[in-house]
């Protein structure tokens, strides 16, 4: 059976091309000696659960631990009922069990009697992992998935649970424990209906010794993991190709093999045709039209407050101080939607640029009345200035109605303006887009029929917004080799006319010739 890309669950090294382990394992098993509790974690679907489940695999190899692992999602139904929660972990450890040790494992008979919550505790997990150990002649380790999936009291007490047997360890309680999830357990905020408070987890696992991470790939990784495949199949993959995938995913994991999957087993079945930049640009495209369960998980995050505030602003390109709570920035970085660069806070990766705002604005994209026909030369080359007098006729007849609905309301004018070069775009052509907090502006590079353009968006501000956005126009259209550039002023002070804000004229900054429109 020939191997593929990963998309969809952990890796099966026997089914999917991967890199060896990414973690040092000496980092690892110096804190098992240590007999420390610690925790990985890291955006979702970044190789977590494969990298634990090879070394829990190694391990047990070794001969010198018992360890196993267990996914805890299921318990995430529970939420606050901790007696539901303990059965469906209890139920997890006796699969994980099973098929980590087998069937007649001594550990096993202390829950073949817990079959209903009626049967439960309460505290059945703190008492299995000391049976666990008691029953064990070498030093026991416990992996934990998806932690961060429980909430509320059934999370509460699985944290203490273990903070409960910690002093007991290693002959009566696990040597070691790693908690797998999205966020660090000092993060978490949790609501406890028993208390009725908010408590940290950082206090309710005070016996954490380290937290650790994953690093996305290396431009040499994503060489490798491809590579993998051209071993295997001779189907080549061009440099240029490859550079491409690490500019477009920053490393993502996920990323990087939808990319490839999508190019050699959808796109280009031919092994003996090589994948170009060309192929992968195309292979792009489908990602973000299609949102898999990755991009959708992410897109639906875009509706949360603490998220909306800030992503807002960083489409905004706001220059101006923002003062956000840490808490909010921290989780939005552990979910992988962002991070900080010397730009300041910007969107992880070009893919999801390209996506939060597009999934921000798909069904006004979808409402928009216009066809790219419209606005194309006979030379197959696009119209720019047509297509942005076209935007402001929309914008003064719908701006009212699109602010009053758009909960994205700094990024409002910019989304709206997204929208309508989406719909038109769409068409023959793509979008590069380039933001980040403090930028004060975002640049638009955008390809079609062979020729490329800069449309420039800037908020009037003050007196100055036209003189700054003018030589960055100009600066950004130099930087990137293109002659024909736009600067795009959106004036939201209140007490404006349409009549005073909406202009349209041509100015020359060096030798760099740009049209400015003002609305």
């Amino acid at each position: 059976m020939e191997k593929t890309f990963c998309i969809a669950g952990p890796i099966q090294p026997e089914k999917h091309y991967h890199l060896p382990f990414r973690f040092d394992e000496r980092v690892l098993l110096d804190l098992i000696e240590a007999e420390k509790y610690f925790i990985l974690h890291a955006p979702r679907q970044s190789g977590k659960t494969t990298a634990m489940r090879l070394f829990v695999d190694r391990l047990n190899a070794s001969g010198n631990y018992k360890a196993f692992y267990i996914n805890i999602e299921a318990a995430q139904t529970a939420r606050s009922n901790v007696f539901t929660a303990m059965t469906a972990i209890i139920d997890s450890i006796e699969n994980a069990i099973n098929i980590t040790f087998g069937m007649h494992d001594p550990s096993l008979a202390s829950i073949a009697h817990k079959k209903t919550p009626t049967d439960m505790s309460g505290k059945d997990l703190e008492q299995f992992l000391r049976v666990f150990t008691k029953t064990s002649t070498i030093p026991t380790v416990v992996f934990i998935d998806e932690i961060d999936a429980l909430v509320g009291d059934s999370l509460l007490s699985v944290l203490r649970q273990l903070r409960s047997g910690y002093a007991e360890r290693p002959k009566n309680f696990p040597q070691s424990a790693c908690l797998i999830g999205v966020r660090d357990v000092r993060d978490y905020r949790i609501y406890s209906e028993h208390d009725k408070q908010f408590i940290l987890g950082g206090s309710a696992f005070n016996v954490k010794a380290e937290s650790l991470t994953m690093e996305d790939f290396s431009p040499q990784e994503i060489e490798t993991l491809y590579q993998q495949h051209t071993t295997a199949t001779g189907q080549q993959f061009t440099s240029e190709a490859i550079s491409y995938a690490f500019e477009q995913t920053q490393g993502q994991p996920w990323l990087v093999n939808a990319l490839a999957y999508q190019a050699c087993f959808r796109d280009v079945k031919n092994r003996a045709e090589p994948i170009t930049l060309e192929v992968m640009e195309r292979s792009r495209e489908a990602l973000v039209l299609r949102q898999d369960t990755h991009l959708d998980a992410l897109i639906d995050k875009l509706s949360e407050e603490r998220v909306r505030n800030i992503i807002d602003a960083i489409i905004s390109g706001n220059m101006e101080p923002k003062s956000f709570p840490p808490d909010d920035i921290q989780y939005t970085k552990d979910l992988g939607m962002l991070n900080r660069s010397s730009r300041g806070l910007e969107i992880a990766n070009q893919i999801y640029q390209d996506v939060f705002p597009r999934a921000l604005v798909s069904s006004l994209i979808q409402t928009i009345h216009q066809k790219t026909i419209w606005y194309v030369n006979p030379d197959k080359t696009l119209n720019v200035p047509k297509l942005l007098q076209a935007f402001t006729e929309f914008y003064r007849e719908h701006a009212d109605i699109l602010f009053a609905e758009q909960p994205y309301k700094e990024a409002a004018p910019h989304l709206f303006l997204l929208a309508f070069l989406q719909r038109i775009i769409n068409g023959g052509g793509n979008i590069h887009r380039e933001y980040a907090i403090g930028r004060g502006r975002v640049d638009l590079m955008i390809s079609f029929g062979g020729k490329r353009f800069v449309i420039e968006i800037k908020i009037y501000r003050d007196t100055n917004t036209l003189s700054k956005g003018l030589l960055q126009t100009a600066e950004y259209m130099r930087t990137a080799g293109i002659t024909d550039g736009h600067l795009v002023i959106f004036d939201r002070r209140v007490g404006k006319t349409w009549e005073e804000k909406i202009f349209h004229k041509v100015e020359t900054v060096g030798d760099c010739t740009l049209q400015i429109w003002g609305m």
